[in-house]
């Protein structure tokens, strides 16, 4: 079988403005990055808002484990089957960053006959967005220790700074440094850290921002430190908002690519999902509703993670509302929930299948908390045996869930017709009564009892003392109505990643709380998640390579 990057490298992909056409869009409506991507112009957008809505389509998994469950792969898979069965469909996707690219996740282009193509510009640079947030996030770092080191007119106290430099690798030993060593004019010495770009509040603004006005509002009211009163000091303050805005300027507006079947595809924006609210842009998301009959998209990780941020947070700022959630399972990822070594999950084995659904059996029932209609996915391997089929196919249908097998990453949009016709009988015969899981109007602690103990199954919630400082500090500030952000490891309902299956008996301990004002949502970092990685022992980059006439191989 081929490679991933085999199979993209080979593509008969069509120049962009065709892709374009597809959808409506002229190459008027085109900047165009080379002959396969493009960004859609802020005149394109604002013509597409005359336009109605589309259905949404939110795809989700259980979740992750070593054995994979190939949640992009459905994601695109289904795209391309819709198309084949003459519906009008766009996909819209998150862009991958560097660090999971060079460290152990690999790439975000899906897999197999289901990928967005060109795969390497999209794993790496693409149309530099990433480096446009980079950017402005250490611009306003830069900015913030000049104007510590120019007398401090804002009465910084340099034990109250929160804002971090980041850059989007992996890279431990950036997490907590030293800076200002030298001499006087090399600044203030003081302790400072670095997140993963994907991690930065600038990242969530550029997702949830709806235009330039917008943008700018946002970054003005980022929260960089506190003076010796305690007070905020923001973006405004510092006068960096213009500067960063110029900075992020093409980085706001939403990317075009395709897919390996020339299904149009809008890729835009990158948080991850354990520590940020995972999910690609408004202006993307809006853009595929305005373009299409069905916009498929997905939230990183499991649905204890992406999809409740994508519920409690993106649709409430955004005022969407999703028709359906797909749910994406794989026979081996249950075993292994179940309790299989790896390297035994390609035998049959339904004692340990019917120990492991529970976590898919907890994801079920953790959107229906939001009242939109559910299809259960299988993404099927060869291994797979029809005895294990049957078992899971049975148990979600006995839960009121549409179920289809899927084979895209063998068979492309073809072995998504099942998974296709699943979704589109939902959207005719079952009514979305979507509602967030919380109000604006509970206290921050009440929402995050509720996510932990509704989505997760927890007990209850411990509290590290500077996160109660925190949570009082932020709540009068008056940042009490926002929504809740969890930073929580992905492998887990719990806090706990070696916690499988449907963990009981556990209480979730919130170890840091912090405002990202500008984001409009306040961060509950739990157990000991980071919010910068590190690389493996033997880290992904090691293999990646690029011969004498510019062919790139090892990506995956």
């Amino acid at each position: 079988m081929k490679t991933d990057i085999q199979i993209a490298q080979e593509a008969a992909m069509l120049p962009i403005e065709q892709v374009a056409e597809k959808i409506g869009i002229t190459g008027d409506d085109l900047e165009l990055y080379g002959k396969y991507k493009a960004k859609l112009t802020d005149e394109c957008m604002d013509r597409l808002e005359e336009k109605s809505d589309g259905k949404l389509v939110l795809v989700t998994a259980i979740n992750p484990t070593p054995a994979g469950e190939g949640k992009t792969t459905i994601t695109v898979g289904l795209g391309q089957a819709l198309n084949k069965i003459g519906k009008k469909a766009v996909i819209a996707l998150r862009e991958p960053s560097l660090g999971p690219c060079f460290g152990i996740k690999g790439g975000a282009a899906g897999g197999g006959y289901a990928q967005v193509v060109p795969m390497e510009d999209l794993n790496l640079h693409f149309t530099g967005d990433f480096h446009a947030i980079t950017s402005a996030n250490n611009l306003l770092a830069a900015m913030l220790d000049n104007s510590i080191q120019q007398g401090n007119p804002h009465r910084i106290d340099t034990n109250q700074i929160v804002w971090k430099r980041c850059v989007d690798m992996n890279d431990r030993v950036l997490r907590n440094i030293v800076v200002g060593l030298g001499g006087k004019m090399d600044g203030v010495v003081r302790e400072d850290h670095f997140v993963i770009s994907v991690a930065s509040e600038i990242m969530a603004i550029l997702c949830l921002a709806n235009d330039m006005d917008d943008l700018k509002e946002r970054l003005a009211r980022i929260i960089v430190a506190y003076n010796y009163d305690g007070e905020p000091v923001t973006a405004a303050d510092l006068k960096a908002v213009g500067a960063m805005a110029a900075l992020l300027k093409d980085a706001l507006k939403p990317n075009l690519i395709q897919t390996l079947e020339n299904t149009p595809a809008i890729v835009h924006g990158g948080p991850f999902a354990n520590i940020a609210h995972g999910c690609n842009s408004v202006r993307a998301t809006r853009a595929g509703l305005k373009l299409a009959d069905i916009l498929v998209t997905e939230a990183g990780f499991g649905a204890d993670l992406g999809a409740e941020k994508f519920l409690d947070i993106k649709c409430r700022m955004a005022g969407l509302k999703p028709d359906a959630v797909v749910i994406v399972a794989t026979v081996r990822a249950l075993k292994y929930n179940g309790g299989v070594a790896k390297e035994e999950l390609g035998t049959e084995n339904l004692d340990a299948l019917s120990r492991g659904i529970a976590n898919l059996e907890k994801h079920i029932e953790n959107i229906r908390n939001y009242h939109v209609p559910i299809i259960v996915t299988l993404n099927r391997f060869v291994t797979d045996t029809d005895a294990e089929l049957a078992f899971i196919k049975n148990f979600c249908e006995e839960r009121g869930c549409d179920f289809a097998l899927a084979e895209v990453w063998e068979k492309g949009g073809g072995g998504g017709i099942e998974l296709a016709n699943a979704v589109v009988r939902t959207l005719e015969t079952k009514e979305s009564k979507y509602e967030p899981l919380y109000s604006d109007d509970c206290s921050l602690k009440e929402k995050i009892s509720t996510i932990a103990r509704r989505i997760y199954g927890a007990d209850g919630v411990a509290y590290a003392p500077a996160a109660e400082k925190a949570l009082a500090r932020i709540e009068k500030l008056g940042f009490g109505r926002l929504p809740v952000c969890m930073a929580k490891n992905q492998y887990s309902l719990s806090d706990d990643p070696a916690k499988l299956g449907r963990p009981e008996g556990f209480t979730v301990t919130v170890r840091e709380v912090y405002v990202n004002a500008g984001a409009g949502f306040v961060v509950a970092i739990t157990g000991t998640i980071m919010t910068m990685p590190g690389l493996p022992k033997k880290p992904a980059a090691e293999n990646i390579d690029v011969d004498e006439t510019g062919v790139i191989t090892g990506l995956f």
